[in-house]
């Protein structure tokens, strides 16, 4: 169910895009007199969001952030969300613990976007514009055509706000790019016997790629039950690079293009002198030639990269979990709905 499931994301990002379009004045109307953006998500949604909190920075200048969701369902903290668009981040919109967050925040005075899969979840009734991403029922655990979803969603989001106009044209080119690169299968058998072997991973991006980084890191753990470590290229250089040496592979994950692609193939320079194998996902060729190994990324640019360059990790992470003996339809332990604080 994964792969075939990994095959539907260029259909259900397109039709993901042109739902938002339509509900682009109600984003509007949302947004109207308020200044900041708080992002509320957990497990991968929390890793789109990311991506949507970098994009609203960098292109409308309007500060952004994620909640910590116990600051409303534990500490109930009472703030000012007068001035707050809250875009709530949930695959199913069922999440309690996400439903609760956003009916606080609205309690204080936010407005309420939810971005979800099911238009009839408590998550987008309850809210003031709801964006249903529109890749149908997902039936694989590990979060693919949804996670994709959310981030086309979150793009254009980002796009139907004052100063996102210009992403809209850079969006029109996404859907073929990730139906490209769901049927590309060169580069992920190598990358299966690469990985299979490692018993130390960590991967690392920067930027607009991080959520993407973040979201590589989770589905090698969920899905092929590996310890993996996800970390900002930054907090990398900060302290854990130290560990760094024979025996680890990393995977480096990188754009094709934009200002965090050279600090990246310089940190993918530094793992390889000090032993460790690197595996690049996305970049270009000088990223390649740092590398001990390459899986093509999508030709797009940094702005919208992230929602096609999952795509290739994804298939890597399901064949790998096959070959290692594993389902990567239903990893152990794992369901669709998590509760965070289960009774």
């Amino acid at each position: 169910m994964m792969r075939r499931e990994i095959a539907e994301q260029g259909e259900a990002v397109a039709a993901t895009l042109e739902e938002v379009r339509r509900r682009a004045e109600r984003v509007r109307e949302a947004m109207s007199g308020r200044r900041r953006i708080l992002f509320v998500a957990r497990g991968s949604s929390d890793n789109a969001a990311i991506y949507g909190r970098y994009l609203v920075e960098t292109q409308l200048g309007v500060p952004a952030s994620l909640a910590a969701p116990s600051i409303a369902t534990h500490y109930r903290a009472r703030l000012d969300l007068s001035d707050t668009l809250v875009v709530s981040v949930s695959q199913s919109g069922r999440t309690e613990e996400i439903v609760e967050v956003q009916r606080w925040a609205a309690s204080l005075g936010a407005a309420t976007v939810a971005v979800s899969n099911d238009a009839e979840s408590p998550l987008a009734i309850e809210s003031d514009v709801a964006l249903t991403t529109q890749a149908g029922t997902e039936r694989s655990v590990p979060a693919t055509k949804s996670y994709t979803s959310q981030l086309a969603a979150l793009a254009g989001l980002a796009a139907s706000l004052d100063g996102g106009e210009s992403l809209w044209p850079l969006l029109d080119g996404v859907p073929a790019e990730v139906a490209r690169l769901e049927a590309a299968e060169d580069g992920v058998a190598g990358a299966v016997d690469l990985l299979a072997g490692s018993d130390e991973m960590l991967v690392t991006g920067r930027g607009l790629v991080f959520g993407t980084a973040l979201e590589v890191a989770l589905k090698l753990e969920e899905t092929c039950l590996r310890p993996v470590r996800g970390l900002s290229y930054a907090d990398l250089r900060h302290g854990p690079i130290a560990v760094v040496g024979p025996g680890l592979t990393a995977v480096v994950v990188a754009a094709p293009d934009g200002p965090m692609l050279a600090p990246i193939v310089e940190l993918a320079g530094d793992l390889s002198a000090r032993g460790a194998q690197v595996m690049a996902i996305g970049g270009d060729s000088a990223l390649a030639a740092a590398s001990a190994y390459r899986v093509a990324g999508p030709d797009l640019p940094e702005l919208v990269a992230p929602i096609a360059l999952i795509v290739p990790a994804q298939l890597v992470v399901e064949a790998l979990a096959r070959r290692l003996g594993l389902d990567p339809d239903a990893p152990r332990g794992l369901s669709k709905i998590t509760a965070t604080d289960p009774a």
